[in-house]
């Protein structure tokens, strides 16, 4: 007969093994930790939700109260420089409309709402002529109304758009000379707008700007070199360096005047919007994984490197270093974490072969002063994700957490808000049935939300956009509004998309006074 003890000792490997398979069956604690997560996320209560739009794509009002031509104004003129040959002339006459339309974004039930001042209505002349008080007034009128509709103005000072005077007088970014005209017009914007403006951005994804207009001459000033485009100007490969950094420049020391002279009183934040596009490896191999790192360097982190920790990043460095422009002793004070947060303009994704070390196929991609990685969305014959019907565009809302949490990781969790997410739908047609909008929005917000699940300090969603409007060299071929607009009656007629956007809102806000009670 066992004695107790040994049956005690009998019993152990049998109870060892049940503790075993109940510890690999049931979930652990962080496991039990992230499904609570997932059940009961709720978006901050003081996370934004809005629309955005830009000054010379809605506005209108062409030499209106005083504005100038900008460089937009006048590269319309220019014949096959737009796909429709048309203008920004009226768009959707926001400069007259925005009561209305600031009304249609309080149905929806946003409390904030992205836009950008025209350089060119606020300075005429650049620094070299007076401020123009209409222009000045006219924005003054639109930020209350925004304010008196519960909503909080998101602003940008340059959205693409320069006043042409500063194009003819020194090549614009192609000369040191505009950080002081920069800097002129951002201390006009924060002393005659900052008591009431809690967030700015200084640029709208200058990456962009650059890439199209000093390297594919597709905006203005269209200069390219002839492999590139048809111009009748420019060098590709070194324009695109410099006007990168005079626009660098120009940023810290706006930014640097904010902090030193308006921050501490008007309490607001400072920061930049920079496109993104998530670059997947189109092989497993090492050359590849390291083109698609480079993809980001000669895209995203050749702005954000300089202005967070005041250097051009590594890849940029080992292509094209003997030709970057350097920064000065004083650029290097003001760059010390030069934003207080970075805006994410992301719609897509594309894949990232490597040149370097490999040949590629011959064609505009793959240069050097695009780190030897040839970009595009397809492999095999097969898109990324997909297609829109823009060659640029294709739907890939893994690129949305991917980069959130590449862009949080590599900048010490910045806080961050997506400043532009958006669908694209062919201009032809009233189309207000969006379903595809509607499923391109739910799935990219569930992978914003997922990015914020892994710890992304992101603080704000806005959708481009409120109203279709003037989509640069697209011209009204291409439709983002949640809004249709008859741009021969400027009537607005809500869309699919605007329903679900207000109800998506709503829930939210509805989940959040729960959370609270």
């Amino acid at each position: 007969m066992a004695t107790k003890s040994s049956m005690h000792l009998s019993m152990f490997p049998l109870r060892f093994l049940c503790f075993i398979i109940i510890t690999l069956v049931s979930p652990s604690s962080s496991t039990l930790r992230e499904i609570k997560t997932k059940e009961n996320f709720r978006f901050p209560k003081d996370f934004l939700f809005g629309t955005a739009s830009s000054s010379y794509q809605c506005e209108g009002a062409y030499l209106t109260d005083g504005k100038a031509l900008s460089n937009w104004d006048v590269f319309t003129t220019i014949p096959g420089k737009i796909d429709d040959e048309s203008n920004g002339k009226v768009a959707a006459d926001h400069y007259h409309r925005y009561p209305e339309d600031l009304d249609l974004m309080k149905d929806l039930g946003v409390n904030s709402y992205r836009f950008s001042l025209s350089w060119a209505r606020i300075l005429p002349k650049g620094r070299f002529g007076n401020v123009n008080m209409k222009g000045i007034d006219h924005y003054n009128r639109m930020i209350n109304a925004v304010l008196e509709r519960g909503m909080e103005p998101f602003v940008t000072l340059t959205h693409y758009d320069v006043p042409h005077e500063l194009e003819l007088r020194y090549g614009s970014w192609l000369s040191p000379h505009i950080r002081e005209d920069f800097v002129h017009y951002a201390e006009i914007c924060f002393r005659y707008f900052g008591d009431r403006v809690k967030f700015w951005t200084t640029f709208n994804q200058p990456n962009v700007q650059l890439i199209l207009g000093y390297r594919k001459g597709m905006h203005p000033p269209s200069h390219c070199a002839n492999y590139f485009g048809n111009c009748t100007r420019g060098d590709s490969y070194k324009e695109p360096l410099v006007a990168a950094h005079n626009i660098i420049r120009s940023h810290l020391a706006a930014v640097y005047l904010y902090r030193m002279k308006y921050q501490e009183q008007q309490r607001g934040k400072i920061g930049i919007v920079m496109n993104s596009i998530w670059y997947e490896p189109v092989s497993d191999s090492l050359a590849d994984r390291l083109a698609a790192e480079r993809a980001q360097a000669f895209y995203l982190t050749w702005f954000l490197d300089p202005v967070v920790y005041g250097r051009y990043p590594k890849e940029l460095h080992d292509i094209v270093g003997e030709d970057l422009p350097e920064f000065t002793t004083d650029d290097l004070k003001l760059s010390k974490n030069g934003l207080d947060f970075i805006g994410i303009n992301q719609y897509t994704g594309e894949y990232a072969q490597d040149c370097l070390h490999s040949a590629c196929e011959p064609g505009k991609g793959g240069s050097k002063g695009e780190g030897f990685v040839n970009t595009n969305a397809l492999k095999d014959g097969l898109a990324l994700g997909e297609p829109t019907g823009i060659s640029w565009f294709h739907v890939y809302p893994q690129g949305m957490e991917k980069a959130l949490m590449y862009v949080s990781e590599r900048y010490k969790n910045i806080p961050l808000y997506i400043t532009e997410n958006g669908f694209s739908e062919n201009g032809t047609g009233i189309s207000l049935n969006d379903h595809r909008r509607v499923k391109f929005m739910s799935n990219y917000l569930d992978a914003l939300k997922r990015a914020m699940r892994k710890g992304a300090d992101v603080r704000g969603y806005f959708t481009w956009s409120l109203l279709d409007s003037f989509e640069w060299s697209f011209g009204y071929t291409l439709r983002f509004g949640l809004y249709h607009v008859d741009f021969d009656t400027l009537e607005r007629t809500p869309r699919l998309s605007a329903s679900w956007y207000k109800n998506f809102i709503s829930k939210n806000n509805a989940q959040s006074k729960d959370a609270d009670a």
